[in-house]
């Protein structure tokens, strides 16, 4: 790879004051200006970096999208982009076929890419958003939008400055059944919501332990894919997908699956801050591997008025969950919303019921595609308006940065005896109940799967106290840990 990073640096910033060959300001346009013209016959060309996983999702919804162009796919492993060669062939006319790039800097210096969506591992989420705001392109990130918390607000800083449009990727915000449900919610017809509950209920299994580095696939560039991360081949028995569960690269379920959940509690919840105080309790339970982060995990997050109860369980869930509500038993990636005289189900992620608490249905909502969040962005692209994106960059740091507050903690926690009872320490929460039913509730999940809690430790976080209006905690250790270092070459820029 000839071009060094400031190479690439210097060569984006040069673009970001440029004018295309078409009229076109590539970056640092006046958002309030008239919409633009992305190319010929109002074309948007678009270009998708990651493309082994979530990636393929990306491919078929830009192609399912009108007035949209799917000019490229990016991704370091040879196979992920050829495994999708086939299919784009028989869906896209020869001249307009999508080329297979392998270098993302490559990439993004080309000028007939108005925008990117990314769907590589969780490390290199915010550098490439950033990147590819700095080279003229509009962006449509994955969750979670950020590795570490400080990431959020350095991506949310590059939007604003530049002008560009970044959304991060949790569907169920353009929903039209998860909006109308959270419109109701909003209503006040069951009074204020102040208590949510983020759930993920799904067994992941583990992923082996061995001594020896994975094998890489062939072709890989091994120094694209670790980027920000050591370059050092992490031992495990494959490299792709399992890089979730290694904090070097990915944040656990509570930032795999979670961030749809934190997301829809927060949303209903009202709260565009970070919460005050966060504490979180959990393992990597049931199974000894190579993962390091847990893979179940309650953390407790309050505002000086309202409560999110994240709750991931990796295991078998053998004892239905309901918390004696009419909307139970909780499965798989749910939220439940409670208000002062009722409350409300989201089961997936187009629908939503409520209830009264006796238990009488007041409401059901669904409907809506996955593909209609690419059609928001697409909205906002050509308004050049990031108030229409349904989650804008500044949501999806907030939402983000829940689930990295919870493993921080976590991080800095200390294991519970095998034989004590669960608690979070002297910590003292409002709605207090709902706390205690949810660790009740756990505590039987980790019986049911006759937990080994000498083989398998539980800890218990360190509680954190947070200013919101920095974005930092009373606790250095802590705030050590919402950033992490970078390799030469791929720093993250800084506003």
């Amino acid at each position: 790879m000839s071009t060094t990073r400031r190479d690439f640096v210097t060569s984006a910033l040069a673009l970001a004051t440029a004018t295309l060959a078409d009229g076109r300001t590539a970056v640092g346009e006046d958002p309030s200006a008239a919409p633009r013209t992305s190319g010929p016959a109002d074309t948007l060309r678009v270009a998708v970096i990651g493309v082994n996983g979530q990636g393929g999702a990306h491919i078929d919804n830009w192609l399912d999208t009108p007035g949209c162009e799917l000019v490229a796919i990016c991704d370091c492993d040879p196979a992920a982009s050829g495994k999708h060669i086939d299919r784009l062939a028989k869906r896209s006319p020869k001249p307009q076929r999508p080329e297979a790039v392998t270098d993302v800097r490559r990439l993004l210096e080309r000028k007939d890419i108005d925008a990117v969506s990314i769907a590589t591992p969780n490390h290199w989420h915010a550098l490439m958003a950033i990147w590819a705001m700095q080279a003229g392109k509009d962006v449509y990130v994955e969750k979670p939008c950020s590795h570490t918390v400080e990431e959020g607000r350095v991506i949310v800083d590059w939007a604003r400055r530049l002008g560009r449009m970044c959304q991060m990727g949790v569907q169920s915000r353009s929903m039209t059944g998860m909006r109308q449900t959270l419109d109701f919610l909003a209503s006040g017809k069951i009074g204020p919501i102040r208590v949510a509950r983020a759930i993920c209920y799904r067994r992941r299994p583990s992923i082996g332990l061995v001594e020896t580095p994975a094998p890489l696939p062939p072709g890989l560039d091994f120094d694209l894919w670790a980027g920000p991360a050591p370059a050092v081949v992490p031992v495990r028995q494959r490299l792709h997908y399992d890089w979730h569960w290694d904090r070097r690269t990915g944040n656990g379920d509570i930032g795999n699956q979670n961030p749809h959940e934190l997301d829809k509690a927060r949303w209903a919840l009202g709260k565009q801050e970070f919460p005050r105080r966060v504490v979180s309790l959990g393992g990597r339970l049931g199974y000894v591997d190579n993962g390091d982060v847990a893979n179940s995990q309650v953390t407790i997050y309050q505002w000086d008025d309202a409560l999110l109860i994240s709750d991931v369980r990796g295991l078998e869930i053998k004892t239905p969950v309901t918390y004696g509500l009419a909307g139970g038993p909780f499965t798989g990636a749910c939220n439940v919303w409670y208000g002062t005289t009722g409350y409300a189900v989201g089961p997936t992620y187009s629908s939503g019921i409520a209830f009264d608490y006796d238990g009488h249905e007041l409401g059901r909502w669904s409907g809506g595609r996955y593909q209609a969040h690419f059609a928001n962005f697409v909205t906002a692209v050509r308004s050049r308006n990031h108030a229409d994106l349904h989650l804008d960059i500044e949501d999806g740091h907030l939402s983000s940065a829940l689930a990295h507050l919870g493993n921080v903690s976590w991080a800095l926690g200390e294991p519970i005896g095998p034989d004590a009872p669960l608690s979070l320490g002297p910590v003292e929460f409002p709605f207090a109940g709902h706390v205690s039913d949810t660790l009740t509730s756990f505590e039987r999940f980790l019986r049911d799967n006759a937990v080994d809690r000498i083989a398998t430790r539980l800890s218990r976080g360190r509680e954190l106290v947070i200013d919101p209006a920095t974005e930092r905690a009373t606790d250095p250790a802590a705030n050590a840990l919402f950033g992490k270092e970078y390799r030469k070459g791929y720093e993250l820029p800084r506003v």
